[in-house]
């Protein structure tokens, strides 16, 4: 699968996961929300630090003189 539409996909899922979140009623349904926002939050923060260590690997493949 193409990381950019994972991205996206992960995303949109925490958006969804956030309004269930907002609208749950007892306090186990937040909990349960609330993991579901953490698991998709941790899993997309993966994504982000992999794109910004390959950001970083292509700017140290530059010159400064140049």
């Amino acid at each position: 699968m193409n990381p950019e539409q994972l991205m996206e996909d992960l995303m949109k899922e925490l958006g969804v996961a956030l309004k269930a979140m907002s609208k749950a009623k007892t306090v186990e349904e937040k909990l349960v929300h609330s993991q579901i926002v953490k698991n998709l939050c941790e899993s997309l923060s993966v994504f982000l630090n992999l794109a910004s260590n390959m950001m970083e690997n292509d700017f140290d493949d530059f010159d400064e003189d140049e």
